[in-house]
């Protein structure tokens, strides 16, 4: 398993996000706190606190390719 930190501020931040992590075939979830959201679920992500940065929980070691789909969104 992987993780990263990523900022979802804008609403079509968001829906960007899920069409990327959607073209990939293993488990993802975000994680807010105790919260924890399908990364793949708009409406998950949008029960999250997007002020804050949250971190993605990819559950593959081979997912080179979509840290670098999804690096306008990294937080750090």
């Amino acid at each position: 398993m992987k993780t990263a930190l990523i900022r979802l501020s804008l609403v079509e931040n968001v829906n960007d996000f899920v069409n990327i992590v959607n073209a990939y075939p293993f488990d993802m979830d975000l994680r807010a706190g105790r919260h924890v959201v399908d990364a793949k679920s708009i409406l998950g992500i949008f029960s999250l606190d997007l002020s804050k940065p949250i971190t993605l929980e990819i559950y593959s070691e081979d997912c080179e390719e979509l840290l670098k789909d999804i690096r306008p969104f990294l937080a750090q």
